[in-house]
C-alpha cells in the first residue's frame, strides 16, 4: 500500500503543477495583450484633427429678444418677512397656526353663494412662492418671494396684494441690483384692493428708475403671443412665453370672484412670478400674472393674469390721498346663473332677478323690491349679474344711474343714487338681519363653518337660542379648533348670538390676530351642556 501512495504522489503533484503552469500562461498573455492594446491607444495619432473654433456670425434678434431686453429693466424681485406671532392655546380648544388664503373683500351687489359649489380655492394656487423657515431670524419666521414692475420711475411698483399681505419687511431688488445676500431696498404699502388682489408699493430713489409701459387688455385676443418676466423660484429675469388662452375667466364662484375676471395664458408661470407682468408684442403690461391651475405646485400650462385695464384703475385709486379703492353699490342680492326654466317662466332673456334688497340702501329708497327683474342701466342692456355688478361698482358714490327693471309683467324704471359700497355694506352688518352674500358666507370665509338659523321645531324642543352648524370646511379655523356639526352656537365671544343676523354682525366684526371663543351646545345632549371651543384667528 505504501508503494502504492509513493507511485500516486509524485503524479498528482506533477499534474498540479501543469495546471498551474497553463493557467499562469494564460493569465500572463491576457495581461500582455491588454498591454499591448493600451499601448497602441496611448501612441494613436491626432496630428489631422482640426481644432474647432467659436464663429463670429450672430442670430439676428427676434422680438421675444426686444421686448425681453425693453421690459426687463423695469421688472423687480420682492422678498417679504413675516415674523413669528405669539399664540396661545384656549381651554376648550385646540389651537394650530395655519397660512391664510386671500380672499376677495366684502361685496353688497352680489350673488348668493350656491350650496354644493366647492371651494376652488383647493384647486387654483396663488402664488405664496413658498413660505421658507429663516433659521437665524427664528423658527416662525417665513420668508416669501414675489415679483413686480415699476411704473413711476419714482418708485411705485405694482403687484400682487397676496404677495406682501401681512408682511413684517418688504424688499425690493431692481435687475441693476448686484447678486448679493442682501436682500434689496426696503419697501412700503401704499395701498392694496383685496377684491382684485392688486397691490402698489414705493421705493425711495435718488434717480428716475426704468418704467414699463402699460396696454390696453381689451385689445387683446385669444391667440395673441404673450411674455410673462419675472422670478420664479428665486430666478430673477426669467422670461417665458405663451399665448392668450382665453378672456374673462373667474376662477372663484360667488362674490369672491366677482371683480376678478383674469386671461388665461400658457406662458410657463410658476411660484415667485406673482405680480410680474404679462406683456405683449408690443411690449406693453396688459395683464399681472396672478394665480395658476395646478395639480402639482408648478406650471401646467393654465396660469391667470388680472387685466391691465382693471389694474389701471384700481392702482389710481390706491395712489390717491384715501388709498382706497371706491366702488359703487345700490344694496341688492340676487342670485347668478340661475336655470333657463326661470328666464322662461318669468318671460326675461337676458337680466337679473332681485332676491332681496338691503333696508335702507339705494335701491330700496329708489322703491326696488325683492322679485323685480334688472334688465337696463341708463338705456343699455344688462346681459347678467356680473355685467349689473361691473356697471355700478365702477360708478362714483353720489352718482345717479336710472335702472330699467321688470315687475309683475310691466316695464318701469328708477332713478338711483349710488353708494359706497363699502358704507352700504357696513350699514347692513350695523342693522343686522341682512342676507346679503357677503354676510351669508361671512363665517364660511373667515372660520369655515356653515350655520342657519335654529329650526323652530329644535328651537321649541330644546329652548335653545342660537345658530345650528350645518358644516365645517376641512382644514379650516372652525375644523382646527373642533366645530361640531349639528352642534348650536350661542355665544362668541361672550356676545350672544340668538339668529343668524347677530352671529353675522358678530363674525363681521372679527379680527386676525385676536382671540375667538365659541359657546357650543349639543342639542342631543342630556342637560344641554355648554362646550368652549376657541383659538386665535389667523
Amino acid at each position: 500500500m505504501t508503494a502504492l501512495l509513493n507511485r500516486l504522489i509524485p503524479r498528482r503533484m506533477a499534474t498540479v503543477f501543469i495546471l498551474l503552469a497553463s493557467l499562469s500562461a494564460v493569465i500572463l498573455g491576457g495581461s500582455m495583450a491588454a498591454h499591448g492594446v493600451h499601448g497602441q491607444e496611448a501612441s494613436a495619432s491626432s496630428t489631422d484633427a482640426t481644432p474647432l473654433k467659436i464663429p463670429q456670425t450672430n442670430v439676428a434678434p427676434n422680438a421675444f429678444t426686444q421686448i425681453a431686453k425693453q421690459v426687463g429693466p423695469a421688472v423687480v424681485n420682492i422678498n417679504t418677512i413675516t415674523l413669528p406671532k405669539q399664540a396661545h392655546a384656549h381651554r376648550g380648544g385646540r389651537l394650530r397656526i395655519q397660512p391664510q388664503q386671500p380672499n376677495g373683500e366684502d361685496d353688497q351687489d352680489g350673488e348668493d353663494q350656491n350650496p354644493g359649489t366647492g371651494d376652488m380655492q383647493d384647486f387654483f394656487n396663488r402664488f405664496f412662492g413658498g413660505q421658507i423657515p429663516d433659521e437665524n431670524q427664528g423658527g416662525g419666521t417665513r420668508q416669501s418671494l414675489g415679483s413686480g414692475f415699476i411704473v413711476d420711475p419714482k418708485g411705485y411698483i405694482i403687484t400682487n396684494n397676496h404677495v406682501v399681505e401681512k408682511a413684517d419687511k418688504i424688499y425690493v431688488k431692481l435687475s441693476t441690483d448686484p447678486d448679493s445676500t442682501d436682500l434689496g431696498r426696503t419697501a412700503r404699502i401704499i395701498g392694496t384692493d383685496k377684491a382684485t388682489d392688486i397691490a402698489v408699493i414705493k421705493i425711495d430713489t435718488d434717480k428716475p428708475l426704468p418704467t414699463i409701459k402699460i396696454g390696453n387688455s381689451d385689445n387683446a385676443q385669444v391667440g395673441d403671443w404673450v411674455i410673462a418676466i419675472g422670478s420664479p423660484f428665486a430666478l430673477a429675469q426669467t422670461v417665458t412665453a405663451g399665448i392668450v388662452s382665453a378672456k374673462n375667466r373667474t376662477i372663484e364662484p360667488g362674490a369672491t370672484g366677482q371683480f376678478q375676471h383674469f386671461i388665461q395664458t400658457d406662458a410657463a408661470i410658476n411660484p415667485g412670478n406673482s405680480g410680474g407682468p404679462l406683456v405683449n408684442m408690443n411690449g406693453e403690461v396688459i395683464g399681472v400674472n396672478t394665480a395658476i391651475f395646478t395639480q402639482s405646485n408648478g406650471y401646467q400650462g393654465i396660469g391667470f393674469a388680472m387685466p391691465s385695464n382693471t389694474v389701471v384703475s384700481v392702482y389710481n385709486d390706491l395712489i390717491s390721498p384715501e388709498h382706497k379703492v371706491v366702488r359703487g353699490s345700490i344694496g341688492i342680492q340676487f342670485r347668478q346663473n340661475l336655470p333657463e326654466a326661470v328666464s322662461r317662466v318669468y318671460n326675461f332673456k337676458a337680466g337679473v332677478i332681485v332676491s332681496a334688497v338691503t333696508p335702507g340702501a339705494p335701491a330700496e329708497k329708489a322703491g326696488l323690491k325683492p322679485g323685480d327683474i334688472i334688465v337696463s342701466l341708463d338705456g343699455r342692456p344688462i346681459k347678467d349679474g356680473d355685467d349689473l355688478v361691473a356697471e355700478v361698482a365702477s360708478r362714483h358714490p353720489g352718482s345717479s344711474i336710472r335702472i330699467g327693471y321688470i315687475r309683475d309683467g310691466k316695464e318701469n324704471s328708477a332713478s338711483v343714487t349710488i353708494g359706497d359700497r363699502d358704507k352700504v355694506f357696513s350699514d347692513t352688518a350695523k342693522n343686522g338681519g341682512m342676507d346679503s352674500p357677503e354676510k351669508d358666507d361671512s363665517g364660511e370665509t373667515k372660520l369655515g363653518v356653515k350655520v342657519t338659523d335654529i329650526p323652530a321645531n329644535l328651537s321649541e324642543k330644546s329652548g335653545l337660542s342660537g345658530v345650528l352648524i350645518q358644516a365645517v370646511r376641512p382644514g379650516s379655523f372652525a375644523d382646527q379648533n373642533g366645530l361640531p356639526v349639528g352642534g348650536v352656537i350661542t355665544h362668541i365671544n361672550r356676545q350672544p348670538v340668538p339668529n343668524k343676523a347677530a352671529y353675522d354682525a358678530v363674525v363681521s366684526k372679527l379680527q386676525s390676530g385676536r382671540d375667538v371663543v365659541f359657546e357650543v351646545v349639543d342639542p342631543k345632549a342630556p342637560g344641554n351642556g355648554i362646550n368652549y371651543f376657541g383659538g386665535q384667528l389667523q
